[in-house]
């Protein structure tokens, strides 16, 4: 692209180095916000195969996602608790949907289960959360392809 000034012979050049910076950093910042399934993941958990598993529809609009492991403790916020413990964090996860002008009904708890944690468990964390007004649960699992 080349512009000439009136009565003048020489063409100036456009510097293209601050737009293609511009690019680089557009491209960085939206990779930071890509949504991995891999960030709600927890290696200490293995779930359980299902063949009725499948994806989600859509990305939830507020997922808090509670990991049950092995031992019937409770993975939240990168913490391990016992189910009887869960409450201040689910106080929490309110507060934080107050603070965004939503109610708790917007809100989906996923429970990722390890295949030998005990269902009873399961149950538990899904009692605990129903207490503190939570209402949409989805149940986590990996999906096994029939031959």
């Amino acid at each position: 692209m080349g512009i000439c000034k009136k009565g003048s012979s020489d063409v100036m050049e456009g510097d293209f180095t601050s737009m293609i910076d511009m690019v680089f950093q557009l491209i960085a910042f939206f990779m930071v916000l890509i949504n991995f399934n891999d960030a709600d993941q927890n290696e200490k958990i293995q779930l359980p195969g299902s063949e009725l598993a499948r994806p989600p529809d859509g990305p939830l609009t507020f997922p808090i996602t509670l990991h049950v492991t092995r031992e019937g403790t409770v993975i939240v916020g990168g913490d391990e608790v016992p189910v009887a413990g869960l409450r201040p964090y689910l106080l929490r996860e309110q507060d934080a949907l107050t603070l965004q002008n939503r109610k708790i009904a917007d809100a989906t708890v996923i429970i990722r289960g390890d295949s030998d944690a005990k269902t009873g468990k399961v149950q538990e964390v899904i009692q605990e959360c129903q207490k503190n007004k939570f209402e949409k649960f989805a149940l986590r699992a990996k999906e096994e392809v029939g031959n």
